[in-house]
């Protein structure tokens, strides 16, 4: 069985659909939820769903702590849905071509630190953008400047407001996350 280890530090929508879609798999789990927050939404989703959950703090992230933690479980890809801190490069050594991360742009425009949900949609409205999207893309130690597995845009001509962007963007995310997390997973 293919492990999957999810770090989100919100609400989880994205975890949640990549965990719905594994529910019932015969070949690839969600082992564990990390997240940096004691009240994250994903907290509940994990829960609600029998997945093991553990909160971190920034301390455990850069003394190895949590790379121990990873290591017990042997994930063969880490996702992350919605973790916003840098991820740190002796984890990212370890796993070389094993972790991705999903941006709510099209990348390399809207990316890099500080650049997450509404700042990256009030950007993208405010720069009168014809369309948007979503990158999929492996990490290193740059925000944002991994190798790109895959992009989707959609039109947001008809959008005045980030709200409106964001949901189209979510859209692409539930629909596209999860299987580019099952074709990974199975050519792993």
């Amino acid at each position: 069985m293919r492990r999957i280890v999810i770090f989100a530090s919100g609400a989880g929508s994205n975890a949640e659909k990549i965990i719905l879609h594994f529910k019932n798999s015969a070949f690839a789990e969600i082992s564990t939820i990390f997240s940096n927050k004691a009240n994250a939404g994903v907290l509940e989703i994990a829960r609600k769903n029998g997945i093991k959950s553990i909160v971190f703090g920034r301390e455990d992230l850069e003394n190895g702590a949590v790379m121990e933690q990873i290591k017990k479980i042997e994930p063969d890809l880490i996702v992350l849905a919605g973790f916003l801190w840098k991820f740190p490069s002796d984890i990212i050594a370890l796993y070389p071509d094993k972790i991705i991360n999903i941006h709510p742009a099209l990348l390399p425009k809207y990316g890099g630190k500080g650049m997450y949900g509404r700042y990256v949609h009030e950007a993208v409205l405010k720069n009168k953008e014809k369309e948007t999207g979503i990158t999929i893309h492996y990490v290193n130690e740059h925000y944002d400047e991994g190798t790109y597995i895959f992009q989707k845009t959609v039109n947001i001509e008809k959008c005045n407001s980030p709200e409106e962007i964001a949901q189209k963007v979510h859209e692409l995310e539930h629909e596209y996350f999860p299987l580019v997390v099952e074709k990974l997973i199975t050519n792993n």
